[in-house]
């Protein structure tokens, strides 16, 4: 994904700060994510990302006055392949600092089968939490499609399973 998209292209569901849409995150759901950051602990290394697959957009992801995403590295294969797995995100996001890039949080993408932006009888569901969409692609060639944010390594005031993160700026510093 590249650009500022706009957040209806996200969605713009209600997230809590705890869950997705007011409901609390159960011990499950808390054992996922556990299992989430264990996996992509080696990511904080930009050279393990690249290293495993995953390439960078060159363009920072922010909504002026709602938040960022910061810079998708996404893994082609993971993308492709049709698992849907915690421990193997099909994007990680990434937030600029003053010392360079630090990991923020994953995004899981799923292709809408039908690519009808009418239906999701397809919806994926992860952690509990049904994903976004169906939304059609951000950049040229990317189809309809569902994904789900999830903030397992910076704090999202939105929401652990926000879209946009206000907390994230494409500034560095």
């Amino acid at each position: 994904m590249t650009g500022a998209p706009s957040a209806s292209a996200h969605g713009d569901a209600d997230h809590s700060a705890g869950g997705h849409a007011g409901r609390p995150v159960s011990s499950s759901t808390l054992k996922e994510l556990a299992a989430v950051r264990a996996a992509t602990a080696r990511y904080h290394d930009v050279a393990a990302a690249l290293a495993d697959g995953y390439a960078p957009a060159p363009v920072c992801a922010e909504l002026p006055g709602v938040g960022g995403m910061g810079y998708h590295f996404v893994n082609e294969a993971h993308q492709q392949d049709g698992i849907f797995d915690v421990t193997r995100p099909e994007i990680l996001l990434y937030a600029p600092g003053p010392d360079g890039l630090r990991l923020a949080g994953v995004e899981y993408l799923a292709v809408d089968a039908d690519q009808d932006l009418t239906t999701d009888d397809d919806r994926p569901e992860l952690f509990g939490v049904p994903f976004d969409g169906p939304m059609p692609g951000h950049e040229p060639g990317m189809p309809v499609h569902y994904d789900l944010h999830v903030w397992v390594w910076r704090h999202n005031p939105a929401g652990m399973f926000a879209v946009w993160n206000p907390g994230l700026s494409c500034a560095q510093g």
